[in-house]
Formats: C-alpha cells, sequence, structure tokens
C-alpha cells in the first residue's frame, strides 16, 4: 500500500524540504516553497552503504554485492567517438541556433511569451520537415491545429497530432508510432500517473521531463518541449528543468511589431552565440536571412536624431537604427525614456556628454529608441547613441551613409569593441561609405581591403567636432 506524505518543493531550483519556510535553504530564494503530495511505497527500503573506509582489504567490494548487468566504468581512450548525423531542417535559422541541425537522442526546450509564436514555429516545423513527426498538444485540440496547419500551408501526411497529457500513453504512443521527431506542447500540461500532484507543479515538471529524457536518450529520437514562462521572463518550473535538456532556446519578440529572435540559453551540441531573426506574418515566421536592409528599409534621410550602429547579435553583424529625440522640458522636471535600451546607461551616456563635450541637457528631455522593436545589449552602440542624441540637439541630419561601432567610456574615451572586422565587412556590404570606430580597433586591419572608409575617433569630443564642428 502506498503511503501519502506531503513535502514541500521550491518553485525556483526544485530543492525538497520536510517543512515549510519563508526562504529555500537551497537557493535562498524567499516564498517559493509550495506544498505537494507525494507517494512512497511500502517496498521502498533504503540500502545500508558499505564502508568504504575498509576498501583496502577488499571488504567494501564484498559489501556491494553483485554489480549485475548495466553500464560499467570505461577507459576514457577506449572510448570511440564518432560524428554525429544531425538532421538537418528546412528552417535555416533553427538549424544555424542549433548548431548546424537537430542531434539524434537531445532534448530540446523552448521558451518565451504567451502569443510569441512558439507553437506557431515547431508546426512550421513539422510540416515542412518531411520526416514523421509526433505533434503532442495539452492545450489545443485537433481541429485547432488543424486550422492553423491549413494556414501554414506545408506537408501533412507525415504529421500525426495527439491531444494528450498522461505521459505513459503519450510514450506508448511514440514507441508504436517510431516518429523522427516528438514535440510536445507544452511541458506543464502533462502528467506522469506516477507523482501524485496537479499538472504544471514542480514535481510534475520534473518527473516528465525525466521520462521524456529518458525515452530520447534510449531511443534516439529528438524531443522538442515548449516551456512556459514567468512574469519574470525566465521559464516556469525548476531549474533542474533546464539542466535535464539538452539545449534551452529563448524566443523573444515585441508583440507590436513582426520581428521575433530565437536565441540560445543553453546548447551541449553547439555554440550559444548564435540566433536565428524571424518576421511574422498572415501565412507564419518567415525567415530573415538580412536583417539589416530589413530594419533600415524605413529610414527618413531628411531628418536628424537619427544614426546607424553596427552591432553584434550573437555572431551575427547586423545594422539597426538608432533614434533620438531632445526637446525642452516642459514641466519643469527633465524626462528620460529609452525603447530597447538600458535607462541607466542611457543617463551615463548623458552625464559623460555633459561632462566631457559641454553640451547641457540638465533642462531637456530625452527620448531614445531603437527602431525595429528590437533590444541591444552590445555595448557597440554607445557611440550611435552619442551621435543621434548630439544631432537631435543641434538639429544638424548626419549623413545617412555613416555608421557607428564603439564604446563610450566614462572619462569620455571611446573604446575598442569585439569583432571590428566584421562589423566593417557588414557596413560595406550595405553600401555605406564610412564607419566611425574607436583608434584603439584600427591595429591589424587593412583599410585597403575595404571599399568603406574608416574614420577613427578617440574621445566624444573628437566626434563632436567630426559631425556638427
Amino acid at each position: 500500500m502506498a503511503k501519502v506524505k506531503v513535502a514541500f518543493f521550491c518553485t525556483n531550483c526544485g530543492a525538497e524540504s520536510p517543512k515549510w519556510m519563508g526562504q529555500c535553504p537551497s537557493c535562498k530564494a524567499w516564498n517559493t516553497l509550495v506544498e505537494e503530495k507525494v507517494v512512497q511505497s511500502k517496498n521502498d527500503r533504503i540500502t545500508q552503504q558499505p564502508d568504504w573506509r575498509s576498501v583496502g582489504n577488499g571488504a567494501a567490494a564484498a559489501a556491494a554485492g553483485p554489480i549485475g548487468k548495466g553500464p560499467r566504468p570505461v577507459r576514457l581512450d577506449e572510448v570511440t567517438a564518432g560524428e554525429v548525423q544531425r538532421l538537418v531542417g528546412p528552417d535555416r535559422e533553427l538549424n544555424r541556433v542549433l548548431g548546424g541541425g537537430i542531434v539524434p537522442g537531445s532534448i530540446v526546450l523552448f521558451g518565451g511569451q504567451p502569443g510569441i509564436g512558439k507553437s506557431t514555429l515547431l508546426l512550421q516545423l513539422a510540416l515542412r520537415l518531411g520526416k514523421r513527426v509526433l505533434y503532442v498538444s495539452g492545450e489545443e485540440s485537433e481541429e485547432q491545429i488543424k486550422m492553423r496547419a491549413d494556414r501554414l500551408g506545408g506537408s501533412m501526411d507525415n504529421c500525426y497530432l495527439l491531444t494528450e497529457t498522461n505521459t505513459d500513453k503519450l510514450l506508448q504512443h511514440a514507441a508504436n508510432l517510431k516518429p523522427d521527431l516528438v514535440i510536445a506542447d507544452s511541458i506543464q500540461t502533462l502528467a506522469s500517473p506516477h507523482v501524485d500532484s496537479m499538472a504544471g507543479t514542480v514535481s510534475q515538471v520534473r518527473e516528465c521531463a525525466a521520462e521524456l529524457q529518458r525515452f530520447a536518450k534510449e531511443s534516439g529520437i529528438p524531443v522538442f518541449l515548449i516551456g512556459h514562462i514567468t512574469k519574470e521572463g525566465s521559464i516556469a518550473g525548476p531549474k533542474l528543468l533546464e539542466h535535464i535538456v539538452d539545449a534551452v532556446l529563448q524566443f523573444e519578440g515585441d508583440r507590436n511589431y513582426t520581428y521575433r529572435i530565437l536565441r540560445t540559453l543553453k546548447n551541449r551540441f553547439g555554440s550559444t552565440d548564435e540566433l536565428g531573426i524571424y518576421q511574422m506574418d498572415s501565412e507564419g515566421l518567415r525567415e530573415v536571412s538580412n536583417p539589416s536592409e530589413l530594419l533600415l528599409s524605413e529610414r527618413d534621410e531628411n531628418l536628424s536624431g537619427s544614426a546607424v550602429c553596427a552591432t553584434l547579435e550573437g555572431m551575427r553583424p547586423m545594422l539597426i537604427e538608432v533614434q533620438a529625440l531632445v526637446s525642452a522640458a516642459v514641466y519643469g522636471t527633465p524626462q528620460r525614456s529609452a525603447t530597447g535600451f538600458d535607462l541607466r546607461r542611457l543617463s551615463m551616456l548623458l552625464a559623460v556628454l555633459e561632462k566631457r563635450a559641454g553640451l547641457s541637457l540638465g533642462n531637456q528631455d530625452v527620448f531614445l529608441n531603437i527602431a525595429g522593436g528590437l533590444r541591444v545589449d552590445d555595448p557597440a552602440i554607445d557611440l550611435s547613441i552619442i551621435a543621434a542624441l548630439l544631432s537631435s540637439a543641434q538639429d544638424v541630419m548626419i549623413s545617412p551613409d555613416l555608421c557607428f561601432a564603439g564604446e563610450v567610456g566614462l572619462s569620455g574615451e571611446i573604446r575598442a569593441v569585439t569583432r571590428i572586422e566584421q562589423r566593417i565587412q557588414e557596413a560595406d556590404r550595405l553600401g555605406f561609405r564610412g564607419i566611425y570606430v574607436s583608434k584603439y580597433n584600427v591595429k591589424g586591419i587593412d583599410p585597403e581591403r575595404y571599399s568603406i572608409r574608416i574614420h577613427t575617433v578617440a574621445t566624444v569630443r573628437e566626434i563632436y567636432e567630426e559631425l556638427f564642428a
């Protein structure tokens, strides 16, 4: 007869506690312990551990008993590693993010805000992969998925739908069907009959993920999981969920814009510096192979307060537009607002302009926007922000064929940035005639290789004199 006991699990790290406490003893997070029921069989027994201190005379081996069948220790030089044959899909952006394709037996977790396009992306993959795919949905009916599939288009011959939340039945159907890929939408809706708690709880998410991981490793069939996120933006459930899976992909974007970015937070089979860019339209998610031209397509060349930055998203160079507006404060207290950029970083740049360039902004409203709804954390955007602020404050237009790449320090110096050659090549490819970089960045660069002119600056004062003096 099974015995039911009550335990408390941390929703942040998954640690178990016999009683409720305000602070988790493992991760030190506050108010994260939730009550759950745990079923424990009477047949469960604790095996007595041998005394390892007596290992010298062989007593430990006798105490441990027979090993039986199963994995045994293998010397590392005896292990043969072959090249893994990845499953390459039609989505080049997803292939890039995964490191070249889907690895057999891997388990990948997709996270993102509600309505951002997670289900659309994976259903689109299932319809266009050309392999047998089992799409398991615990949130939508078969009719709802069919309506979305009709809108997306693609071959439906090899896509099988299963509306099920029981993991035992799910794995039975997967074993009988033998698909090339399993997609579970979502991990929070699945429930294991071996755990006596509701779907979505810490113990259920942990157990369901562990069962799907065992299935993927033993069968060699890759599994894609869709995960919900919390209001803070992290993936819901215990942190253990992210440790179980092989890759964690985050789908980002502003729902008011059509652009979506697929980032890699963890990848055991590739780099975490890659990202994919998509555009949402009526027929699903369209790959954006050249994001620079798309983000710069709506620029007005006759207005001040606009500058172009040569930035990097992961390993991918791209050019984005920075827009700034500096105007007199009407209500007495100057406003500071930034969209797509850190507001505290903007305050620091404004202080540098006042101190090092002599620009008075204490009675001015300052508004900053990264065009396209993107959020940029690359330090190289500092120089373009400085240029856009100066352009708006002086009401002088910056030439549309100039771009910028440089980090601004507290003393007003223009610091070097990483992968400057990739940024120069991207600006050169798009037809820009000049790029402003730090003078410390040009060492080892041959200007004759590029048709674009490379301007070097050392301080904020120099960029002001170059553009507006």
